[in-house]
């Protein structure tokens, strides 16, 4: 999960940028980095880090230009925290291109070795993102003639990608002298959605991963780019689209709803916090079937995602609702912290129990999710210290049994708490006296009671089915032993990069 912005307007864009990825924060905590243009001149800037650690004022001022993108990233599986990975990539042929990308290609190795072999192209990282960058620059230079562009052979080599390239991604690129594009993969895994505004300097785009970024920085949202489509903006502001894949339909990922974007995002027309309001209402039914006979004091979420499931939940099952956590607003958010020890370390920083809400009481906690169950057991743990007299535990979302590999960071089926065990295993395993699951259809129902007309969802790590059909027993393994054994990276980790790139017309 990463986060992507572009903008295109009459105006310096840097500290628009800046404040959008603050803005998308939440999906990125690794690195960040902006690319701006002006006219045939690229200014660069990325690092490791938090946005706010990342750029600084001397790097600000030198992000010139009405256009640019900008970029925060997680790792992935295998992947390592270098600088050389840092978002967005940068190729200077056939043109001048960035890119930044949300989301895993499922056969970026197969890629690399075409791009190596046939495209003759070079590859110098390890990012499924720099093979995607390669893959349409050298699909960009089959489109043109000439080196003359227009936006049908823009959009003709963004269907050349559709054709080469599977799995998920949301995308937003510059072409240096020409404008932004933007194109998401023909099942739309991955969230993008765009908007404009007017103001004294004309009109201006903005292109984003969640519509949380638009809002803040007063754009109005205008729709989703749709699965497979694409968009592209020139450098005067005139627009154009096109669906550009052969066969495509909409699956958005359900882990986003239920815990990766921001309460207050709509994405594929569907409020993320009305669908984790429903989430809790079904939650509650089956509670109220499964768990009758437990005498429950009182409904605590587990900040901050869980919140409105369980405000909901507690709503319908006429229990009173608490806030029975502190959390430390400057810890990141721990599922997407890579590696299990930081992680347990980052719990007991990250939220601190406030025991009268748990003195004597029969408790019920509700957390969107259960991966690793890292948080899960810690967090039971806590409740029991702060005085709990039973402590049970409800997971707005069903277990999860299966890797994600569309770009969520669950990717080895050893790190998954509920590989291989019931709930009462699970349950033991967190240390609860009870453990409810959401079940699957009631998940996605809850989440198509927003917007009844989306009813397919990206669901591979509840159900282990694969939308790409290319997810095979081996493709697991492969990813598995690279998470194992990191591959090497060319750049030193305490390393930034700040470049001004001039590329030919």
């Amino acid at each position: 999960m990463c986060g992507v912005l572009g903008v295109v307007a009459q105006s310096p864009v840097n500290q628009l940028l800046y404040d959008g990825l603050l803005t998308l924060q939440h999906r990125g905590q690794d690195a960040g980095g902006i690319v701006t243009a002006q006219h045939n001149t690229f200014h660069m800037h990325k690092g490791l880090g938090m946005v706010r650690d990342v750029f600084r004022t001397r790097n600000m001022r030198a992000l010139a230009g009405n256009m640019g993108i900008g970029h925060v990233r997680y790792p992935t599986a295998g992947s390592v925290s270098s600088t050389a990975e840092a978002q967005p990539f940068y190729v200077n042929s056939p043109f001048g291109i960035v890119l930044g990308h949300n989301g895993n290609l499922t056969n970026a190795a197969e890629l690399n070795e075409e791009l190596f072999r046939t495209d003759l192209r070079h590859v110098n990282t390890n990012s499924d993102s720099e093979v995607l960058l390669n893959v349409f620059a050298h699909e960009l230079q089959a489109s043109t003639r000439n080196y003359q562009l227009d936006p049908e052979a823009i959009f003709t080599a963004v269907a050349g990608v559709h054709k080469r390239c599977r799995g998920a991604y949301a995308v937003v690129a510059m072409i240096a002298g020409y404008g932004l594009l933007a194109f998401r993969d023909p099942f739309g895994i991955r969230p993008l959605v765009f908007g404009s505004i007017e103001n004294e300097y004309g009109t201006e785009f903005l292109v984003s991963s969640e519509s949380a970024a638009l809002d803040t920085l007063g754009f109005k949202l205008i729709r989703d780019v749709k699965p497979g489509e694409a968009i592209f903006i020139d450098e005067a502001g005139n627009f154009y689209n096109k669906q550009c894949a052969t066969e495509y339909s909409s699956n958005p990922c359900i882990f986003e709803y239920v815990y990766m974007a921001r309460p207050d995002s709509v994405m594929d027309g569907i409020s993320v916090y009305e669908a984790r309001l429903n989430m809790g209402e079904h939650l509650a039914e089956k509670i109220k079937k499964s768990m009758h006979h437990l005498d429950i004091d009182v409904v605590i979420p587990i900040p901050d995602s869980s919140r409105p499931s369980a405000l909901q939940l507690a709503y319908q099952l006429g229990v009173n609702f608490r806030e029975g956590f502190v959390k430390n607003r400057y810890v990141g958010r721990t599922f997407i912290m890579p590696g299990q020890q930081l992680r347990r370390k980052s719990v007991k920083q990250k939220l601190n129990a406030i025991s009268v809400e748990f003195r004597g009481k029969n408790v019920l906690l509700v957390d969107d999710s259960i991966v690793r169950g890292t948080t899960s057991r810690e967090i039971v743990q806590m409740g029991r210290e702060a005085g709990a007299n039973k402590i049970y535990f409800a997971s707005a979302a069903p277990p999860v049994r299966f890797p994600n590999v569309y770009g969520i960071d669950m990717p080895t089926r050893q790190e998954l708490i509920a590989t291989d065990r019931s709930t009462d295993e699970i349950c033991q395993e967190i240390g609860a006296d009870y453990l409810v699951f959401q079940d699957l259809d009631a998940l996605k129902l809850a989440v198509s009671k927003a917007l009844p007309k989306v009813d397919k969802f990206e669901t591979s790590c509840f159900d282990g089915i694969y939308l790409t059909k290319d997810v095979t027993a081996e493709y697991l393994k492969r990813i598995e032993l690279q998470r194992a054994c990191p591959p090497l990276t060319r750049s030193h980790p305490n390393t930034q990069l700040d470049l001004s790139l001039v590329v030919p017309d």
